[in-house]
């Protein structure tokens, strides 16, 4: 998963915080360079929130190692984590932020209820924060620019103003596919009011009707427990993936392929690969499922007709790119065919999916669509 792609409630901003030299910084991480124009303005809220989210986090967990909960509530608390991480990987990222693939009326209602389940905004604003991450990755307009930090990328763009080149920016982003989707509109239009229920209210009190877990236990296990941890598994695709791990198709850009975040962000953690062929219903270039759940959930419902138009990268397209730009650790990679090509062209305007205006026509060709069908 960035996937990306997420967020916590956004809050009403406080007083900017006059700071001298406590400032962000953005550079390489090796030699970070000092910003003195941009001054962190701290959403107290998120702070707050986030402070008691972790250490409720840490009292749920503390109570399942102790044995002071039913078997079934952790074991529900992961099935729903998983469901609603669907809903983010499947929905708000491959399908809407992307264009990956299309999705008959079912599914996208499907997706859009286990997105509001997951709480990480609405479908409308977190699709608009993550095309902004890939068109402008790294960068001051980058709503978690991993340049900044493990902890700026991770957690700690939630908890500071926005930079104001994510909004200057922001704005060239086209919005008018989800601004028709009646389905993202409702979700937007209701989110405050049913976002509380489907994500803390009755995560909390199943477990307390189905087989009679103490309220407080259930509370802290089912709805503080597991949404943080859900939130931290998304937030490893905005930080980890952008710091660890192998480049196998561009080594000149900062998302990596991360298996160990694959696996958390249930098909995620391919991060260089996705930031490369972001169109790409798969984001990985992989034959099975084992780290990449969220494409079995997309390849079955297009087994059933609900799911359609799923676009992927040709094998020749992978080979080309990797032996171009790789850093040479992908597999097809041999001493004779491996080419270090250091004046290969970089778009100016990298692309944040299918319909982004700026994807060259060459590479619109060369992808392969499967289950084709009319609208």
């Amino acid at each position: 998963m960035s996937i990306s792609r997420t967020s916590f409630v956004l809050s009403e901003m406080l007083p900017a915080k006059n700071i001298d030299d406590n400032l962000p910084t953005i550079g390489t991480y090796s030699a970070p360079v000092k910003r003195r124009d941009y001054e962190w303005q701290i959403v107290w809220r998120n702070v707050l929130a986030f402070v008691y989210l972790h250490i409720g986090a840490l009292y749920g967990l503390y109570l399942m190692l102790t044995g002071n909960v039913k078997l079934w509530t952790p074991v529900f608390a992961v099935i729903f984590t998983i469901l609603s991480a669907m809903g983010v990987t499947a929905g708000a990222h491959r399908l809407w932020a992307h264009r990956a693939y299309k999705a008959r009326w079912p599914l996208r209602l499907v997706l859009a209820t286990l997105q509001t389940m997951a709480f990480q905004n609405h479908i409308y604003e977190w699709v608009r924060d993550h095309r902004v991450h890939h068109k402008f990755t790294e960068t001051d307009a980058d709503p978690h620019n991993a340049r900044r930090g493990f902890f700026f990328s991770h957690i700690g763009w939630l908890m500071v103003r926005k930079h104001k080149e994510v909004f200057e920016k922001g704005v060239s982003i086209d919005m008018s596919d989800l601004e028709k989707d009646p389905i993202v509109m409702l979700q937007k239009k209701t989110y405050l009011v049913v976002m509380p229920i489907l994500c803390f209210v009755l995560p909390a009190l199943l477990p307390v009707w189905l087989w009679g877990e103490d309220p407080w236990t259930s509370w802290y296990v089912a709805s503080i427990w597991r949404y943080t941890v859900s939130l931290n598994f998304t937030w490893l695709v905005n930080s980890a993936a952008h710091i660890w791990g192998n480049k196998p198709y561009d080594k000149s850009i900062g998302a990596t392929d991360n298996v160990t975040v694959a696996i958390c962000a249930v098909g995620e953690g391919w991060h260089n690969y996705h930031h490369v062929f972001p169109w790409d219903y798969k984001a990985a270039e992989l034959g099975n499922y084992r780290t990449n759940l969220s494409t079995a959930v997309i390849d079955f419902a297009a087994k059933y007709g609900w799911a359609y138009d799923l676009k992927t990268v040709s094998a020749e397209m992978i080979r080309r790119r990797v032996l171009r730009t790789g850093d040479g650790s992908h597999p097809i990679n041999t001493k004779e065919d491996f080419i270090d090509d250091h004046d290969h062209h970089h778009s100016e305007n990298p692309v944040w999916g299918w319909d982004d205006k700026d994807m060259p026509d060459e590479d619109r060709q060369l992808v392969e669509i499967s289950h084709r069908k009319r609208e």
